[in-house]
């Protein structure tokens, strides 16, 4: 199907330099009036030196900003194309060798540099082939680091580029024989770029832009449900599920232990008084005395805690037990595990067992293992600061898994009125939060409700306080402005 961009696509294949400026002004100028308003042009500056026969530069071709000089160093965000003969161009995203002005807005912003990697990504899973054939760098404001070594050897085709513009180029597309990725990789970064520049692409092509936006944006916020996640828990055995608040991770665990699990298995909520005792098993108190006595006062024996249960009823069965542990991050996983840290090995050579200070009786007495069929599923909110997993032990034997709030879920249980407030908060955290306070976010669940009016009531009683107390704990501190204006719209529903 013939592209708005095929001219430039044809450019960054032909590899030569043969008309190299007048291609190049052919094919910015078939932009406007087409693809984007005919305003859009003052948003960009076509800068395309020939360059040929010169050994001390590059030659590009680069989309500007039409505040830098005709000549000479220019400065700000720009999309440039580099030649090389018998290959095709390079194409990137580039800061001015002159500094970050006057795009220092944009590209100082988290989203700009989080959506460019979001984009890399979803390159690199649709048309590498199991090859690398995008790149982003995490700061595009970091002009001090280069490219990194392993893309330059890779890619050594381009090593003047590389040597001389390495440490502005901040995302970059190595072009396939397939010139379908070529399109797809321009349509992402030329549509980026131009609507951080104020100019959306023309109606007509809307359903496109959206599409390859969904696209790429579904590797910022990937979708998880059920099936990936009962499909980690039998490969890892020990997973946890992390996310925003609201984002139904409760809900999906029961699904699953309902579901695929069959009700085979059991769920229990960690809280800040959970201790080893409680999770695998200590002395107890229990009423009266032995034989012979009153049955005044109280005697100790051991009791199995939530993990040893688990592991009983999973050794006297086949099929796969489930435990699903609520709230993990609410207690210190490390002190609760104990030495039963060491049972936690997915795939481990031989069985391991610990040895328990009592004997709790049928099947362990005083050796535990954890058996094969024992699965365990850890829920965990990431806005819950209060304690977190950080021990490096415990991370390394739970795969960690995220559930992102789905706008598919507000379209189909919402309102108009929710969708709007949905896109419009997820803009603001894409936008401008770092990413520790990405991953506080409110899920879908904040969102929900056909009727509008009690979707006003919920916006305002439910969702309010939750970012109320992100502003009073200090987790948005960096964009509280835009919290704060996002506020008193809820307000004034």
């Amino acid at each position: 199907m013939p592209s708005i961009f095929d001219p430039l696509v044809e450019i960054i294949h032909s590899g030569t330099l043969d008309s190299w400026k007048e291609r190049n002004e052919l094919a910015l100028a078939g932009l406007f009036g087409s693809r984007y308003a005919k305003r859009a042009e003052k948003a960009v500056t076509l800068r395309a030196p020939d360059m040929r026969g010169s050994d001390s530069n590059v030659p590009y071709a680069a989309y500007i900003h039409p505040s830098n000089a005709d000549a000479g160093a220019y400065g700000g965000m720009s999309f440039v194309i580099f030649p090389v003969e018998s290959e095709s161009c390079l194409v990137a995203m580039v800061i001015g060798t002159q500094g970050l002005a006057p795009d220092e807005a944009i590209l100082g912003r988290p989203g700009h540099s989080r959506k460019m990697q979001a984009i890399s990504t979803w390159l690199n899973h649709q048309f590498g082939g199991g090859d690398q054939v995008a790149w982003a760098k995490q700061d595009p404001t970091r002009v001090d680091i280069d490219v990194p070594e392993s893309i330059q050897q890779a890619w050594s085709a381009y090593e003047r580029v590389f040597k001389r513009y390495g440490r502005v180029l901040y995302a970059l597309y190595k072009p396939t024989a397939d010139r379908t990725g070529t399109v797809a990789a321009l349509t992402a970064m030329l549509d980026l770029m131009f609507e951080e520049r104020g100019h959306a692409a023309l109606k007509e092509f809307q359903d496109e832009s959206i599409s390859t936006r969904s696209a790429w944006f579904s590797h910022l916020m990937p979708k998880t449900d059920n099936h990936h996640v009962v499909e980690l828990l039998k490969n890892r055995r020990f997973v946890v599920l992390q996310g925003p608040p609201g984002t139904g991770k409760t809900r999906m665990a029961r699904q699953i232990l309902a579901g695929e699990y069959g009700d085979f298995g059991r769920s229990v909520q960690f809280h800040p008084s959970t201790t080893y005792e409680n999770f695998v098993g200590g002395l107890a108190p229990l009423h009266g005395g032995g034989s012979g006595e009153s049955g005044l006062g109280f005697r100790f024996a051991p009791k199995p805690g939530f993990l040893l249960e688990a592991a009983a009823q999973a050794a006297d069965s086949t099929k796969p037990y489930l435990l699903h542990i609520d709230e993990i991050n609410r207690a210190d996983l490390g002190k609760i595990l104990g030495e039963a840290i060491y049972l936690f090995e997915a795939s481990p050579e031989s069985r391991r067992e610990i040895d328990l200070p009592y004997d709790f009786g049928q099947p362990f007495h005083q050796q535990l293992f954890l058996p094969d069929n024992l699965h365990v599923l850890g829920t965990m909110n990431s806005a819950d600061r209060s304690i977190a997993i950080v021990d490096v032990a415990v991370r390394r034997r739970f795969a960690f898994l995220s559930l992102w709030p789905s706008l598919d879920v507000v379209q189909e249980h919402g309102c108009p009125l929710t969708q709007r407030a949905f896109k419009e908060l997820v803009s603001i955290f894409v936008e401008h939060a770092p990413d520790e306070a990405l991953a506080l976010v409110p899920g879908h669940s904040y969102f929900l409700g056909k009727d509008e009016v009690q979707a006003r009531v919920n916006l305002r009683t439910s969702l309010a306080p939750l970012l109320s107390e992100y502003l009073a704990q200090g987790y948005v501190s960096g964009f509280a402005e835009s919290i704060r204006g996002y506020m008193q719209w809820l307000e004034s529903l």
